[in-house]
């Protein structure tokens, strides 16, 4: 949704209008809706002829990954009560004259600027409890608050790239128990407001904490066939790639990588725009390979096509955040069930592991219940003639601070394999 220029009034310092989001279930529609008019008016009227913004400085780096930009648009809570944001400091704006100068004076304050993007950061990363707040009940204003939100993300993107939305580039460093580390360098690109779908095109804290965990302890995740590096291994809902990527560089690392033709690594997702930026960050990653070690390819849960290489079984299979409704858990494990290999007499069966956060509000709540849904916990099987996945362990990962959206409480970790 976009605000119409006759609806001009003179902007005021953001400091002033944007309401705390310590409190943002206490906003109303209108009251957001204003603060958005307010930003945009502000920043991006053409109603006001100033000189160009003051660049933003940069954000102080993460342990994990280089935050000189907000981590995809989420911060944790905790961070948001020491920011200065939970309440609004004095304006040093608020006064002035009405002409054109002023305004210049006001859009050009470093302070007053960073505060909004900071604000939109924040917002955005608590849209969900906004949107689906219990006090709504009618589902016009629902959709309404929706759109705010689309704005929202819209004037975000306004903020980091100017008339047209731009790409962020993260650099993730995952330290290894011989002392070496795994650097992956991702594009995150913008999020596709008219398409909630493409959530894709963004990497996700689930995905950063077990690729932190498959760095730290390879042997513990199955990623060797023989003792060597190698086998098999398919990502499901892949997204920008961070999993399979880090999964090969440290492969790479690895003394004995296993140069078989049945060890491949294969990163499939679902959204166009999502393999196009996974493709792209796979060649970033691996400049010098005239052929990229890792597969990219789609793949449709709900109607998956089976032609290769998804003719053949795979050793491992991994998945982050890939539960967004009832019903992915069961096409996730039908497709586990057709592409996870099996164990035999001289061989042990493969392993699916999965991680999804555990949110406690919005309409991704309870999502980890259709995990355990459809796949049974070990101590829960009895003995059959048919081989069935199940959980074999769950484990909860607490959050990081800096890393993840702020209703994510914490994360399940799965390892799902094969029982009799």
């Amino acid at each position: 949704m976009a605000y119409s220029a006759n609806r001009y009034t003179k902007p005021v310092p953001p400091t002033s209008n944007l309401p705390p989001l310590a409190r943002l279930s206490s906003s109303s529609l209108s009251q957001i809706k204003n603060a958005l008019h307010n930003l945009r008016t502000l920043y991006f009227s053409s109603h006001i002829s100033t000189t160009p913004p003051i660049p933003l400085r940069a954000l102080p780096k993460h342990l994990i990954h280089d935050t000189t930009v907000p981590d995809s648009g989420y911060a944790s809570a905790e961070e948001d009560e020491d920011d200065g944001m939970t309440d609004f400091e004095p304006s040093r704006s608020s006064e002035g004259n009405d002409d054109d100068e002023d305004i210049a004076i006001l859009r050009a304050d470093t302070f007053e600027r960073e505060f909004a993007v900071r604000w939109l950061t924040g917002f955005t990363a608590r849209s969900d409890t906004w949107v689906y707040s219990p006090d709504v009940i009618d589902e016009m204003e629902e959709s309404a608050r929706a759109e705010v939100v689309d704005e929202a993300a819209s004037l975000l993107a306004l903020f980091a790239g100017g008339d047209e939305e731009e790409a962020l580039t993260r650099t993730f460093i995952f330290p290894l128990r011989t002392g070496k580390h795994v650097e992956v360098e991702l594009n995150d690109a913008p999020l596709l407001s008219e398409d909630h779908t493409s959530v894709g095109l963004q990497s996700w804290a689930s995905s950063i904490l077990l690729a932190e965990r498959l760095c730290a302890d390879s042997a513990a995740f199955d990623l060797s066939v023989d003792g060597k590096c190698g086998g098999r291994i398919l990502e499901l809902g892949a997204g920008t790639g961070l999993l399979s990527i880090a999964i090969t560089k440290l492969q790479r690392i690895c003394h004995e990588p296993a140069n078989d033709a049945n060890s491949i690594i294969v990163a499939t997702d679902y959204h166009p725009s999502v393999l196009a930026n996974l493709k792209a960050n796979v060649s970033h990653n691996f400049p010098s390979s005239p052929v990229p070690p890792i597969q990219v390819l789609p793949l449709d849960w709900q109607y998956p096509v089976y032609d290769a290489p998804f003719d053949k079984v795979f050793d491992v299979i991994i998945a982050a955040d890939v539960i967004y409704h009832p019903e992915h858990a069961q096409w996730i494990r039908n497709c586990a069930s057709r592409l996870l290999r099996r164990p035999s007499p001289d061989r042990e069966g493969g392993v699916f592991w999965l991680i999804i956060p555990v949110r406690s509000t919005g309409r991704h709540e309870g999502m980890g219940a259709t995990v355990d849904a459809v796949f049974p916990s070990l101590s829960d099987c009895k003995p059959s003639d048919e081989m069935e996945l199940a959980i074999f362990q769950k484990d909860t990962i607490g959050r990081l601070g800096g890393v993840g959206r702020a209703d994510e409480s914490a994360y399940l970790l799965f390892k799902i394999g094969w029982v009799s």
